[in-house]
């Protein structure tokens, strides 16, 4: 009776209207399975809630009959001001741990991506040691204004002697005295004793330079233009730990979103092998088919080992840029969608990141730093005009030999002047070290001249991309929807005997290349989006958005 049952008959005679007994049985216990697990979704291809933009949101249907995809909504648990702090790493910032339990995970928590965001603004390293900065240079400010003040100096000294003459005029008097023994033992002795006294000395200095050639002026206008380098560079960290995170957001939803494409996968490829198994025991099918079928089972799980892989990878480098405490593993509570349009034009946008680039500005601060600096080398070549006064004490503390005390004497006396320092020549060291911060200007011309090909390059990159992305999510999300019918009519046309396990497996292959591809064209338009957001947005202007 099942050769009776010729697939090929079934499929183009149109007269044929019945089957064997076991023909009808075998065909209807496969298709009622196939329907069983035609509800097996692909529910990856999400939202990322965007405070700047509107959003798409789309989910593709992986098995069933293609319809308009569903919007997938969540609510993830909003992290308090309190919870966020509980998740910034250990304030001891010289700690090394020693033991495992102090870098096990232990806790995963789920952060949204302005959660993300705002808790890079806090912890991020980079930003950190900008900020440091910053302060550095209000300190060298503060030392170079001390200049402008005068300055006071104390010195004093104390001393206890025996002074070296006494010493030796005490040792001669011994000495006479021994030989006017030996000759007359009647002889008058001479009596010596060494002064022994202490002396305290104190000098009390004012002075005050009145002219310096400019030196102190440079130096302080130089100072200040520190301070403002390292601001601008505190925005430009603070832009680039925003674009870090939600960059490393994105990685981690993209590596999320391919850890359910790939168990997905592995759904498919395990229908793929019930059914051949089916088909084999009803005699429909043959070993072939079976071991073929259990190959792209074992190529899909595989496949779902490298994704969870990654995903973890993905989400140690979130909590690395972050940072967060070294027990907690972090998750997205975003789901992915594609981010609104841009707003601007390609000319626009260059012209916003000519205007709002902290670069650009940076390279004009640093030449004016430079500019400095050569004021300074001449100002050593010229003339230093100070003002000098001093008053000293002396104070002889005691004066004493064997037999009496004398008496001690007080000293004082004070100077008041004018102290003129003029390097005349200096073998044109001081030159030399201004023509070379001359040059050094010039540098920063070409530097800024550079960096505006720079920032037109990223910019055009970025917005091609852009566009580019955005039409591969429109393609890509077709080919979705067709991947998924053509799954679903090859593995009936398979169950129903009328088609092979090849045409369900490249089928299924496809499918996953449609996913994946369908994934990669919505997290590169986002990450596009972010990368041109960076080129020209200001960062007042986004987190005044936020």
């Amino acid at each position: 009776m099942l050769n009776n049952l010729s697939p090929i008959a079934m499929s183009i005679s149109s007269s044929k209207c019945f089957f064997n007994s076991l023909g009808v049985v075998t065909s209807f216990f496969l298709a009622s399975s196939a329907m069983a697990q035609t509800n097996t979704n692909l529910n990856v291809l999400a939202q990322k809630t965007s405070s700047t933009s509107p959003t798409t949101n789309v989910v593709p249907n992986s098995t069933s009959t293609p319809t308009q995809p569903n919007n997938l909504t969540t609510s993830p648990s909003v992290l308090s001001p309190q919870e966020l702090k509980l998740l910034a790493p250990s304030s001891n910032l010289l700690l090394r741990p020693t033991t495992t339990s102090q870098v096990q995970i232990n806790v995963t928590k789920s952060l949204t991506l302005k959660q993300a965001v705002e808790l890079g603004l806090l912890n991020n390293r980079d930003l950190q040691a900008g900020i440091i900065a910053v302060q550095k240079a209000k300190a060298q400010l503060r030392a170079a204004q001390a200049a402008y003040y005068p300055t006071l100096n104390l010195t004093s000294s104390v001393n206890y002697a025996k002074t070296t003459g006494s010493d030796i005029a005490n040792q001669s008097t011994i000495y006479y005295n021994q030989r006017a023994l030996a000759i007359n033992s009647n002889s008058a002795l001479q009596q010596y004793n060494p002064l022994i006294g202490s002396d305290l000395i104190a000098t009390l200095q004012l002075s005050y330079s009145i002219y310096d050639g400019g030196t102190r002026d440079a130096n302080i206008a130089s100072a200040k233009d520190q301070i403002k380098y390292n601001q601008l560079d505190v925005e430009r960290l603070t832009e680039q730990t925003r674009y870090d995170v939600t960059n490393a957001y994105y990685t981690l939803q993209n590596a999320d979103a391919n850890v359910e494409i790939a168990q997905a996968s592995v759904n498919d490829a395990t229908r793929t092998l019930r059914d051949a198994q089916l088909l084999k025991t009803a005699g429909l099918g043959t070993q072939y088919d079976v071991l073929s079928a259990e190959v792209q089972l074992s190529t899909a799980q595989q496949s779902l080992v490298q994704a969870v892989a990654a995903q973890k990878i993905a989400g140690r480098q979130l909590a690395q840029v972050l940072p967060v405490a070294q027990d907690i593993a972090l998750t997205t509570a975003d789901p992915i969608a594609q981010l609104g349009d841009w707003k601007f034009s390609l000319e626009e946008s260059i012209v916003k990141a000519y205007a709002n680039r902290v670069e650009l500005n940076q390279v004009l601060v640093q030449k004016n730093i430079y500019k400095e600096a050569a004021d300074v080398a001449l100002a050593l070549t010229r003339p230093q005009l100070s003002f000098v006064t001093s008053y000293s004490i002396d104070d002889q503390l005691q004066l004493a030999q064997r037999n009496y005390t004398v008496p001690a004497f007080f000293g004082q006396g004070y100077s008041i002047g004018f102290q003129l320092n003029w390097l005349i020549y200096d073998g044109g060291a001081s030159n030399a070290q201004a023509q070379e911060n001359y040059q050094s200007m010039k540098a920063q011309d070409v530097a800024f001249a550079k960096e505006r090909e720079t920032i037109r390059e990223a910019v055009e990159a970025d917005f091609y991309n852009l566009q580019s992305n955005k039409e591969n999510v429109g393609k890509s999300r077709k080919n979705v929807e067709l991947a998924t019918e053509a799954l679903r009519l090859a593995r009936l046309r398979f169950q129903a005997g009328v088609g092979t396990q090849t045409d369900v497996i490249n089928s299924q292959t496809a499918l996953t290349t449609a996913r994946s591809q369908y994934l990669q064209a919505i997290i590169g338009y986002n990450q596009s989006y972010n990368s041109i957001e960076k080129d020209v947005s200001k960062v007042s202007n986004f987190l005044a958005n936020k």
